[in-house]
């Protein structure tokens, strides 16, 4: 309570956005921050299978193409009004940039990605056209045209070592936010 003003004061809480090419770690980042922070873990990836928020199945690429404005109805409520989520997804610009404090950009050296995504068993022609991806900056750059610059952090992530360091800056500007 705000004493001199007779007010309850309410604590807004973050939602975080973790996108970059597949393969540059978001999914255990995510998971190691929301067991540190409290957060909800949100893989929107996920999400879009399990509700079927798909329009069809790009079987060249081997994904799906999402419907937009489905995933858009069905995140309204939980990013608006309840908050404190860490959202996870590869690409960030359909996103409302209200949504989010903070979004975070992973990337990864070449040779690491192409190794991980060689590991999931990833046909070649996609492991060329996601490290194309991570080469050229496709993710950085769609979020430096949606978001501030001021919100957006791009950080390295190829081994344990990044992990642990990206997450605890993270915490701590949740503790901070």
């Amino acid at each position: 309570i705000n004493a001199e003003y007779g007010e309850l004061m309410i604590q807004r809480k973050p939602n975080i956005l973790v996108a970059g090419t597949p393969g540059t770690g978001k999914s255990e980042l995510c998971r190691v921050l929301a067991e540190a922070t409290g957060m909800i873990h949100l893989d929107v990836g996920a999400l879009v299978q399990q509700k079927q928020l798909y329009e069809r199945r790009d079987e060249d690429m081997d994904c799906w193409v999402i419907d937009e404005d489905k995933v858009l109805d069905e995140l309204e409520d939980l990013m608006h009004e309840k908050r404190n989520v860490i959202a996870e997804y590869h690409s960030t610009g359909f996103f409302p940039e209200r949504w989010f404090d903070l979004v975070v950009v992973l990337r990864t050296d070449n040779t690491v990605l192409y190794s991980r995504l060689e590991k999931r068993g990833y046909a070649p022609k996609k492991i060329t056209e996601n490290v194309e991806c991570e080469i050229m900056r496709v993710v950085l750059d769609e979020t430096e045209e949606s978001y501030k610059s001021e919100i957006i952090w791009e950080l390295k992530n190829d081994d344990l070592e990044d992990m642990e360091k990206n997450v605890a800056k993270i915490v701590n500007w949740v503790k901070d936010f």
